[in-house]
């Protein structure tokens, strides 16, 4: 992994660089290959408390999760707790998904441990939708390929604009190949 650390309001210093990149090295032993993803972390001090994001987009998946706390490395450890719990959560989908398929018992034999099954069961209670956060901002007016160089400059998967040709709210994405979508209203 490739890491790319930020600090806001925050020198990261090489202690600070190493323990994170300790931790997030440890969630590649849920990958079969290696993974060759850049890893965005920003590190933030607000009002006292300490925030750290991590950002890991993947082929298949998109690892984003964010924590605040008192001590920065006190977040760093709930990010990763986290990042983990996304990671088995998008492996048993893989798993459900091949053993409906006739696919052998057990795919990923490494996470099939009690912890694993345990948290799999707690997830399976968590299926009600809840909106935890909510964010409001202006749309400004552009064209696509300016809001997906604003979409690539954020490293997010997709981007709301104001349409500068036609008024309309629009959203550009990035698609599983590579290229990018747009989404117009009719």
């Amino acid at each position: 992994m490739q890491y790319n650390i930020r600090g806001e309001n925050i020198e990261v210093t090489s202690a600070i660089q190493r323990y994170v990149e300790k931790k997030i090295g440890k969630l590649e032993r849920y990958f079969h290959s290696p993974v060759t993803s850049d890893v965005h972390v920003n590190v933030s001090v607000f009002n006292e408390k300490q925030r750290i994001e991590v950002t890991i987009p993947m082929q298949e998946l998109l690892l984003r999760a964010e924590e605040e706390h008192d001590d920065l490395y006190a977040a760093t450890d709930l990010v990763i707790d986290k990042l983990e719990r996304q990671v088995r959560k998008h492996k048993t989908k893989i798993n459900r998904k091949f053993r409906q398929q006739g696919a052998p018992k057990y795919v990923l034999a490494e996470l099939e441990n009690e912890a694993f099954q345990r948290i799999q069961r707690e997830e399976e209670h968590e299926e009600n939708i809840e909106i935890v956060r909510t964010k409001r901002f202006d749309l400004k007016p552009m064209d696509s390929e300016e809001a997906v160089l604003q979409m690539d400059m954020l490293g997010h998967s997709f981007y709301v604009f104001t349409n500068a040709e036609t008024g309309d709210t629009n959203v550009v994405y990035r698609r599983k190949d590579g290229r990018y979508g747009l989404i117009e209203p009719s």
